[in-house]
């Protein structure tokens, strides 16, 4: 089997003041695979991304990209990998085709036509300076720098901030593509749109106070997630009772709601047959999943770990 493209291995990263922002993160990425990383403000995405980018030493645990560790990695590995971060910072007097020319120099795949087919389509002006760009303009010149490099691994934070809908269905039809080109070109990014997530990732991790709470699969994701819903005859839940596989629960009177996380129908079953009981289950998106699992007071116990695919 391929050794993955991205691993992560008990990472940690706290800051001054004893701000813990990523504790004890795993993190697989196969090679070829379109991985995204999802989790709410704070969460950890970007400290996590930029450790795997060698741009944080991490307190404990180990990040690797291609089998490397890239803070010492050499340039032959580093110009195999492509990073966009949260709030790119480009010279505000450089244009697009400065840059370019600059960055071939670094980037022995360095592609031209690539990137003048992408200032086209995204509309760049690729001889006005970054200072007349507006910040979506800027924020698509990031991301047309990261493909013309032809790396094997790109790495996007936040890739849709600031673009409007036309460009972000243009990124993401852009992903497709670079995949599609052969070899095993591999993508991660953080991102907090759902629909941009569901449209090209295969693999997915929800990240909760620095750690990864769920990860798999998108497709097995979306199809283990249940809503289940037990009525229980009398005024209350019974006390001490538990869903097996639940992630989240909420009782209100006699009904106990939760999220669960489905191994196989035997587990509704098991419930069906509680006497004195109406069970109902629904299907959960993956942005409503998101929702139901994470949309909770940051003071309430932070979630178990859940085991990944």
């Amino acid at each position: 089997m391929n050794e993955p493209a991205i691993t992560a291995s008990d990472l940690a990263k706290s800051f001054r003041g004893g701000v813990i922002a990523v504790n004890g993160l795993d993190l697989t990425v196969p090679r070829g695979a379109v991985y995204g990383l999802i989790g709410r403000n704070g969460a950890g995405k970007t400290t996590t991304l930029r450790m795997l980018m060698g741009l944080l030493r991490p307190v404990r645990g180990e990040a690797r990209v291609l089998g490397h560790d890239l803070w010492g990695a050499p340039r032959s590995i580093r110009q195999r990998v492509a990073y966009v971060s949260q709030e790119q910072q480009l010279p505000a007097n450089k244009c697009t085709a400065e840059l370019c020319l600059d960055l071939s120099r670094l980037h022995e795949r360095w592609d031209f036509p690539l990137a003048g087919k992408l200032a086209k389509r995204f509309g760049i002006r690729v001889e006005a300076p970054m200072a007349a760009l507006s910040g979506g303009d800027q924020r698509k010149v990031a991301v047309l720098l990261a493909f013309a490099a032809r790396p094997d691994v790109l790495v996007l934070d936040e890739p849709a901030a600031g673009l409007d809908p036309i460009a972000r269905r243009q990124l993401m039809e852009e992903i497709v593509e670079f995949l599609g080109e052969g070899g095993e070109r591999t993508v991660l990014f953080s991102t907090h749109i759902i629909e941009d997530l569901e449209r090209v990732a295969e693999h997915v991790g929800i990240m909760d106070r620095g750690r990864m709470v769920m990860a798999g699969r998108l497709e097995e994701l979306q199809t283990g997630m249940r809503r289940v819903q037990i009525i229980f005859n009398g005024a209350a839940v019974p006390q001490g009772f538990r869903v097996p596989g639940a992630l989240r629960c909420h009782a209100e009177g006699p009904v106990l709601t939760a999220v669960v996380r489905i191994d196989n129908e035997v587990q509704l079953e098991t419930l069906r047959a509680i006497p004195g009981t109406r069970v109902a289950d629904f299907p959960l998106g993956l942005q409503e999943f998101f929702i139901a699992l994470l949309d909770r007071p940051l003071t309430d116990p932070a979630l178990p770990l859940a085991e990944t695919n």
